[in-house]
């Protein structure tokens, strides 16, 4: 599975010095931050219908929306996916509510 998010990642690394006009990551890095948070938000937002609304291959299609606009933005803030992916490999074995409890203690 992480082999998607490594060549995700490459593209995205390719296509980020592209000419806006020609690329749509290259529009993204060009417009700046506030437009790949705005994307992130519209994603997350359109998967939260999606959930609503139950249809497995609408929410499917709107969570890889998300999750390639939270790629933009990993890559913008110069973090690599595999960060992510270790942070989740940190949490497995560990129970959710003390994982929660942990971070509120901070």
């Amino acid at each position: 599975m992480s082999d998607v998010l490594e060549r995700l990642s490459q593209v995205i690394d390719e296509r980020r010095a592209a000419d806006p006009k020609d690329s749509y990551v290259a529009g993204l890095f060009h417009a700046g931050l506030d437009k790949i948070l705005k994307k992130v938000g519209e994603e997350a937002a359109e998967t939260l219908i999606a959930g609503k609304g139950g249809d497995p291959a609408q929410i499917v299609y709107e969570t890889a929306d998300l999750w390639f606009h939270s790629m933009v933005l990993l890559k913008f803030k110069g973090i690599e996916p595999s960060a992510v992916l270790a942070e989740l490999e940190r949490r497995f074995g560990r129970s959710g509510v003390t994982e929660k409890a942990e971070r509120a203690a901070k």
